[in-house]
């Protein structure tokens, strides 16, 4: 059973109550005094506690997939370490593993799409990262053998995994079910974390003498991608979405480079770029670089180009209500914004699953496979 299973955390949950109702039936007996009725008396309670914690824990993690398994949980490895070529001939998209979505006839990848597992080499920044792509059931069809189709670059919060994106999220399943209701047009998902250069979080920026991460997301990842799957070229065949710290890199990406990126959707996004322990310094002085990585600054003093965006927040729940309203204002034509308010939301996977249906549709609209 896998750690973020029902069957775990129903297990735990009836263990803890079972150990509670013991607790209460013995108490009586194990009320004389003694060391064998204390020793008793003390095992109940501490076994009790572990299995209430064990439960509560189990739930916390399902719900926001801090571990993926049990050997994520123990620091244990789960993967083979990857070869990757970087010789010339070598491709920047290197394709791992394959798996089908988990619907109805989903082994055969015409009916329910494929996942690929991939590592994705950057030509200009030398940054290699592992991701997940998406292929949607008509990439595979023959009608469509000769057809290109829009894509989506998605990205976790920091410290997040990709898997996220599959699991808690639901990325795929999602575009998929939003398909074949007829609400959106097939799309591709390029899905990864933000951390690019573990451990370090480098905000999608290009920090001098550091990790290129601005240039991995804006230029070498798109370009890999579209040499690999039939995905154009043209800014109106690409999109960048993502939550929390993915959230701010794809509005920043599709702000600063409309001229690669025709939309951008920021699902509890942060406006300007965190700099903490986590990061390090990302601008080494540079007051320009720094006013850069601030949204609602570039939106005032940088050209604004054809981008379209979407936020979200909550008018109870999220901190990042006033930076949002500040958002929507300063966008200006050419450039477009939508927006999603909820009354009440956290920053948390349970928010973000109300947002990414509506926000994959609005994606796919905003974006042209030809």
């Amino acid at each position: 059973m896998g750690l973020i299973s029902n069957k775990v955390l129903v297990l735990a949950v009836v263990l803890a109550v079972a150990l509670f109702l013991v607790t209460v039936w013995l108490w009586p007996r194990l009320a004389r005094r003694g060391w064998r009725a204390v020793v008793g008396r003390v095992g109940l309670l501490l076994v009790t506690q572990v299995a209430l914690f064990a439960a509560v824990g189990l739930a916390a993690n399902r719900s926001f997939l801090f571990y993926g398994s049990w050997a994520d949980l123990f620091g244990q490895e789960q993967d083979m370490g990857v070869v990757v070529d970087h010789s010339a001939a070598a491709k920047d998209v290197q394709v791992v593993e394959k798996q089908g979505l988990k619907v109805p006839g989903g082994s055969r990848p015409e009916v329910g799409g494929q996942i690929q597992k991939v590592v994705i080499a950057g030509e200009r920044s030398g940054i290699t990262s592992p991701a997940y792509v998406y292929l949607p059931p008509e990439y595979f069809q023959k009608r469509y053998a000769k057809s290109t189709f829009p894509a989506s670059v998605v990205l976790t919060g920091y410290p997040g995994t990709a898997e996220n994106l599959l699991k808690g999220l639901k990325y795929p399943r999602t575009a998929y079910t939003q398909v074949k209701a007829g609400k959106m047009q097939p799309m591709i998902l390029v899905m990864l974390r933000p951390t690019v250069a573990p451990p370090r979080d480098t905000e999608c920026v290009d920090i001098p003498g550091g990790p290129q991460t601005e240039t991995f997301f804006a230029e070498d990842l798109p370009k890999a991608v579209s040499e690999t799957y039939r995905v154009g070229t043209k800014p109106r065949n690409w999109g960048f979405m993502g939550n929390s710290t993915g959230g701010y890199c794809a509005l920043k990406i599709a702000l600063h480079h409309p001229d690669r990126y025709a939309a951008g959707a920021g699902f509890s996004a942060y406006y300007k770029a965190a700099e903490d322990v986590t990061t390090g310094d990302l601008f080494h002085g540079d007051d320009r670089l720094r006013k850069r990585g601030n949204l609602l600054w570039s939106l005032d003093h940088l050209p604004q180009g054809k981008s379209s965006f979407l936020v979200t927040t909550s008018k109870q729940g999220e901190g990042n209500l006033k930076g949002t309203l500040d958002f929507i204002k300063k966008v200006k034509s050419p450039a477009r914004v939508s927006s999603i308010t909820l009354e009440s939301g956290g920053h948390n996977f349970n928010t973000w699953n109300r947002e990414i249906p509506p926000g994959l549709v609005w994606m796919a609209g905003r974006l042209s496979a030809a």
